[in-house]
């Protein structure tokens, strides 16, 4: 099963707040994944690319560019419920 997002707001210190479909909403921490994904790094260091994060068509994933991307399922797994 696909697990589709909602809606997604960027968070001060490279936190997104994510709310999914069937009502869950977390918040995930973008930073351990900046520290050790290839590409990631560029959220930190490209002025204002994090704050660009939007949902693909699918609502599937949240994208940045065309390289840098993150699946609901890991959002979903491992975000901080609110």
């Amino acid at each position: 099963m696909i697990i589709r997002i909602k809606s997604l707001q960027t968070l001060p210190d490279y936190c997104l707040r994510v709310e999914f479909d069937d009502g869950k909403t977390v918040i995930y921490d973008v930073k351990p994944d900046m520290d050790t994904l290839p590409g990631y790094e560029d959220l930190r260091h490209i002025y204002g690319l994090f704050n660009q994060a939007q949902l693909d068509t699918s609502r599937a994933f949240i994208c940045w560019n065309d390289y840098i991307d993150l699946p609901s399922d890991i959002v979903y797994e491992y975000g901080k419920p609110v």
